[in-house]
């Protein structure tokens, strides 16, 4: 049997792409010889739906959609993955499920048992946990089919009570088929080929799996399909960041051989991508979707002449185009020469849009406006943020007037500590960096300059700072970046307590100021935009916590 992965991108709600990208696949893959082609978990819906489930049309076209491919679906069976119907009273309305079509028609449905509800994850909220476990006989093979999390319970600390693999092997299957919407964060690889290959190994057959690929919103998914045999082997790994249909051919004894369009087996010493890579990979990837799904096609961004716009900057115009980014400098009475110097040979070095729009006068404005009120109170942060609100309106004036989306340039070091300025740098469409350390943007901003200086250098070395007063400079309100950067991990995706991190070797007096920082900001948090998950807990979606909570201050 001859069995075609089709690693795809899919747009939620949009069920015409959906049907006709799951319907070319198929044309292709059975003009290649393929008895069968797997998509993966919701693919026709797109992956996460959330709330849209709630909406009874919103199942029907997913209906709709799966009969088209099974018109289409002739001489080739294939494995879809959508909503459906639950058709007992009891119970959640809809179950997350997979059809096994053969030859125009659904010859069994297969509904997910494990929901996760746990970081982005909100499944339980929509569907009822499958059941019946039965497994799909096909070509004289019999198929073991499970959706994504199905698999993820054989690990030292087991989420849920069952294991539908456990049942599904007592029925003698030859090979098991998972399909999934997985996505990325620095490290989860690693994870899924661990969970992957216990379980081929544990149940002592190949295990084929299907990933999403692609952004939808701040989620982002790299696809990493994978194939591996009997033994827990990998056979073979699909591009990461990319689109692939690849074929396999088996037999009963396990995967006969890897077709040339698979590639050649991987061998232990396969090279791998670094982490930065896979973050600036995910990033391009994140910009790009969100630009394309949404419907808008040019960028705008404030460049200040810093390391953190100018990333923004290059990740920008490597994932639209540099003629579709436009860099707007916003100098204020206290910008250096230097950090104008800075942003305007960026601009040189990548070709992309840019103006100037000087906001001295309107700050001027504000506070010449504001003057009775103020009179007799000295410079503090209210001038400050003055500033960056200035900028706001006018990047958000142009956006309004030419039809940009405004990149949100704030890192999570600054989300994290509340470093910024709400309605004014805080603001924008999505926030490109708003998941990578401070320390992070930094090993970014030299991967980007890697193969030629794209970012000036003086960009990279120089002291972060904020230039919204005289000779300010980021440590004069925060810790060294690099200390800082390590307390927050411990805190945000370790959940380490004060106590834990004092114990690590942190001075008390640090730990204890960032973790109030931390949590006195959730209010700011709350809003900003939408930011591009790279890590195993980003701000948003995947972390919930109360504004008015006292635990931790």
């Amino acid at each position: 049997m001859k069995i075609a992965l089709a690693q795809l991108n899919y747009h939620v709600g949009n069920f015409e792409a959906n049907t006709n990208k799951i319907i070319y696949a198929i044309k292709e893959a059975r003009q290649n010889g393929a008895d069968m082609v797997v998509f993966s978990e919701l693919c026709i819906c797109g992956y996460p739906p959330r709330d849209f489930l709630g909406f009874t049309e919103f199942i029907d076209l997913c209906e709709n959609a799966a009969k088209q491919i099974a018109a289409a679906c002739t001489d080739i069976a294939c494995i879809i993955g959508l909503p459906t119907v639950n058709s007992f009273p009891e119970g959640k309305d809809l179950f997350n499920s997979a059809y096994f079509i053969e030859n125009g028609a659904v010859k069994a449905v297969v509904n997910k048992a494990l929901l996760p509800n746990y970081d982005v994850f909100d499944e339980y909220r929509y569907f009822e946990p499958g059941n019946e476990f039965t497994c799909i006989d096909f070509k004289e093979h019999r198929i073991a089919l499970t959706i994504c999390e199905d698999l993820w319970n054989n690990i030292d600390d087991p989420l849920y009570r069952t294991r539908p693999m456990d049942v599904l092997i007592e029925q003698q299957p030859d090979l098991m088929i998972n399909i999934a919407a997985s996505p990325f964060a620095i490290n989860h690889d690693q994870e899924r080929m661990k969970v992957l290959s216990y379980n081929a190994k544990k149940y002592e057959i190949p295990l084929f799996y299907v990933n999403h690929v692609g952004a939808q919103t701040e989620l982002i998914f790299d696809g990493g399909s994978m194939v591996y045999d009997a033994k827990g082997q990998i056979v073979d790994e699909l591009d990461y960041f990319k689109e692939q249909l690849t074929y396999y051919d088996i037999e009963k004894t396990g995967i006969k051989e890897v077709s040339v369009k698979a590639g050649q087996p991987l061998t232990p010493d396969v090279s791998r991508m670094s982490k930065i890579e896979q973050i600036h990979q995910a990033l391009i990837l994140g910009i790009r979707d969100y630009f394309k799904k949404s419907g808008f096609s040019k960028a705008i961004l404030g460049l200040s002449g810093g390391i953190d716009s100018a990333v923004v900057c290059v990740l920008a115009s490597e994932a639209l185009g540099a003629e579709n980014v436009m860099s707007v400098l916003l100098p204020s009475a206290f910008s250096t020469d230097h950090s104008i110097k800075d942003a305007e040979d960026l601009v040189s070095n990548l070709g992309c849009m840019s103006q100037t729009v000087a906001i001295k006068t309107i700050t001027n404005a504000f506070e010449s406006a504001l003057e009775p009120q103020f009179a007799g109170l000295p410079f503090n942060i209210t001038e400050e943020n003055i500033q960056s609100r200035s900028r706001a309106v006018i990047l958000m004036a142009m956006c309004n007037k030419f039809g940009y989306i405004l990149l949100n340039t704030s890192n999570k070091s600054e989300a994290a500590v509340g470093y910024g300025t709400l309605y004014g740098d805080m603001c924008g469409g999505i926030s490109v960096l708003g998941d990578v350390y401070k320390t992070q943007v930094y090993e970014l901003a030299n991967h980007l300059n890697r193969e030629r200086e794209i970012i000036p250098q003086n960009s990279i070395v120089k002291p972060p700072s904020a230039e919204l007063r005289p000779d300010q400079k980021d440590s004069d309100s925060l810790p060294d970046y690099e200390i800082l950067d390590q307390i927050l991990k411990q805190y945000i995706e370790l959940r380490k307590s004060s106590a834990s991190i004092i114990a690590a070797g942190f001075e008390e007096t640090i730990v204890k100021k960032v973790i109030r920082l931390v949590n006195i900001s959730e209010h700011k948090r709350y809003q900003t935009p939408p930011t591009l998950r790279v890590s195993a807990k980003a701000f948003g979606m995947g972390r919930r916590m109360p504004i008015v909570g006292k635990y931790l201050l």
